[in-house]
């Protein structure tokens, strides 16, 4: 065999870089979504609670942490995976995306009325029935709600893989994969 053998320190710098992120979904105790109104994102101005993972963080860590410091609220593990949500780069990210959304659980109306938002990145947050929302976010990001929701009523988790950077807000991706469970 030829060739020539590349550090796994040189082969590491040819591959293609991504974030990791990690989220918790939440309903309330009807079942209706739980979201967050961020103010640094007009393309995806509905979040829920999360962030990137840090050095050394994995996504469930991440979830909990974000959670915490956007809500106040503590997440109780462990850690229930609903989905994995895969995004190629762009030109809005250089990077592709790749992140994982827990199950939350049910919050109680005391709970929702607790959260105390971070108010550099947040500064609503909204419970509405599944439809309502179609209105209010991207077209893709209310697809990934839809999954969710399903994957939490199956208990099979969903893979979102066309959560690109690229699609306009509004425009369903063109993947086939988008939410199978």
């Amino acid at each position: 065999m030829t060739g020539t053998w590349l550090s796994p320190e040189d082969y590491a710098a040819t591959l293609p870089k991504a974030t990791v992120f990690g989220a918790v979904f939440f309903t309330d105790e009807r079942d209706r979504p739980v979201y967050l109104h961020a103010v640094y994102s007009p393309e995806h101005p509905w979040q829920w609670p999360g962030g990137t993972t840090e050095a050394g963080e994995r996504p469930w860590e991440t979830a909990v942490r974000e959670t915490a410091e956007e809500t106040g609220l503590i997440v109780p593990g462990p850690p229930r995976l609903l989905a994995a949500v895969f995004g190629l780069p762009g030109a809005a990210w250089p990077l592709a995306t790749a992140g994982y959304v827990f199950d939350g659980g049910r919050l109680s109306e005391q709970q929702i009325e607790s959260i105390t938002l971070s108010p550099e990145e947040h500064d609503e947050v909204r419970v509405l029935p599944f439809e309502e929302w179609r209105a209010l976010m991207p077209e893709r990001d209310h697809a990934r709600l839809a999954a969710v929701l399903e994957a939490r009523r199956t208990g099979v988790a969903a893979y979102v893989g066309a959560w690109d950077w690229d699609v306009a807000p509004g425009v369903p991706s063109t993947s086939n994969e988008e939410t199978t469970g």
